[in-house]
């Protein structure tokens, strides 16, 4: 059963709101402080202390560090991470969440990302708020993230680059595709830490999901306002849906096209596909006056919505494209490859909800080995099917079958491929296969018969 944190932002959402919360939660944070500790970074480590707002308590977490006036970029803040006693689980984390987050300076700034300085969030302190947060996930074995709506509050801040209107420019692209929930209070309450965070993390947002509430965590922010409790609630716990399934949030793109012409919208769906959509199709529809035309719909991350936006805007003649968020169920899956007589096929494993396998093999790998060996597709695909091993999950074999005495030989099987197809397949079918043998003089209408007979018994 998968262990849930649900951040509920009602204060939004910083780094050290987030990693007050998690210690508040139960996280260690003598293991916290090793962790940083690993990273180099001079004099730096984590207290925390229990506050009070609007009457609500709360864990108020402060880095202290020495001062410094480094301006590092994302490849010298990875190296730290790598170079950090962390787990593989919290430094893959780390490395996710400040990877997004130079993306979208870059994007803010129209620069590689490489030639990305980060400023207020390249400083010891809040490089240990987000390493500290990836520590803190890990520490309480944490499965899913989730979140509710954010508030980013409203008025101007002051940063490196001057005076921004609340949310800062690099808050505002973390936070694309991400719902929104209205505030009219006065200041920064979601800052670009928070929102890398749940732009990497958070799989879904919305109320909280079906769970069991095993520990609850508050994390404090800075400031103090009238008309909200300036804090962070961690809400952790056992999820209580099915095992199986896996919600994830996606944006749906979609706009009606009546002037394009059929062979720029197959250009434009294969360049949505190269932008990472998750799935592309046409509708054809009524359009006014009478015109045929074409929806064309892209789903795809909430992080990938504003490329796939750009190419529909570059190449069609489309004037406005509607966007939502919705939730995506999906299955537990992974790869898998089996073998065929004609060489080992791709595929994939999804469980249902009952923890049942179902295996589906990829076209591709299927085409590849069809053409290779000049035999039909179709027969391609039902011996990847049959080869499948439900129990064992693992590679059937097909050439032991071959190797008792009273089989085909060599000889025949090359002078005959598709010998080795039938007797294969039955093999596969037919539970009691011991008592089979075929001569040498054996015909290909024979075999055909022969496999079709057993595989009925």
């Amino acid at each position: 059963m998968s262990q849930i944190a649900y951040f509920d932002c009602l204060g939004g959402i910083s780094g050290d709101m987030t990693l007050g919360a998690l210690v508040d939660a139960g996280a260690d944070l003598d293991a916290i402080n090793a962790a940083i500790a690993s990273l180099g970074l001079p004099g730096c480590r984590v207290r925390v202390e229990e506050v009070r707002k609007n009457g609500f308590r709360a864990v108020q977490a402060t880095v202290d560090c020495e001062p410094e006036s480094t301006h590092r970029n994302l490849h010298q803040i990875l190296s730290l991470i790598d170079a950090g006693q962390l787990s593989p689980r919290a430094k893959e984390m780390a490395r996710r969440v400040f990877t997004r987050l130079a993306e979208a300076e870059a994007r803010v700034h129209g620069v590689d990302v490489d030639r990305v300085h980060f400023h207020e969030v390249g400083a010891a302190d809040s490089i240990a708020d987000l390493v500290g947060a990836a520590v803190g996930l890990d520490l309480l074995g944490i499965d899913r993230v989730e979140a509710s709506s954010v508030p980013t509050g409203t008025g101007t801040i002051t940063i490196a680059h001057g005076t921004c209107s609340i949310p800062a420019p690099a808050t505002a692209e973390l936070l694309r595709g991400i719902p929104l929930a209205a505030s009219a209070t006065e200041g920064e309450l979601t800052t670009p830490t928070g929102a890398a965070l749940l732009a990497t993390l958070a799989q879904r947002f919305g109320p909280p999901p079906a769970m069991t509430i095993e520990r609850i965590g508050c994390g404090a922010g800075r400031k103090d306002f009238l008309d909200r409790p300036n804090l962070l609630r961690l809400l952790v716990g056992p999820s209580t849906d099915a095992p199986t399934d896996d919600s994830q949030p996606v944006t749906v793109l979609e706009t009606n096209l009546d002037d394009t012409t059929g062979e720029l919208i197959g250009y434009c769906i294969a360049k949505i596909w190269d932008a990472g959509a998750l799935d592309v199709f046409t509708t054809p529809i009524q359009m006014k006056k009478n015109r045929p035309g074409v929806m064309l719909t892209a789903l795809c991350r909430p992080s990938d919505a504003a490329a796939i936006e750009d190419v529909l805007f570059r190449e069609t003649t489309t004037l406005g494209i509607r966007r939502w968020t919705v939730a995506r169920t999906v299955l537990r899956r992974q790869s898998h490859t089996v073998a065929t007589p004609w060489g080992p096929v791709e595929g994939k494993i999804g469980w249902s909800r009952d923890g049942r396998p179902r295996w589906s093999p990829e076209f591709e790998s299927c085409r590849r080995a069809a053409e290779q060996h000049r035999v039909p597709l179709r027969e391609v695909v039902e011996a990847a099917i049959r080869a499948f091993d439900e129990k064992g999950l693992g590679i059937r074999d097909w050439r032991p079958l071959f190797r008792r005495r009273g089989h085909f030989t060599p000889r025949e099987t090359k002078k005959c491929p598709r010998l080795l197809a039938f007797r294969f397949l039955w093999k596969t079918t037919c539970s009691n296969s011991s008592t089979v043998t075929a001569s040498s003089s054996t015909t290909l209408r024979g075999a055909r018969r022969f496999a079709n007979c057993c595989a009925t018994r």
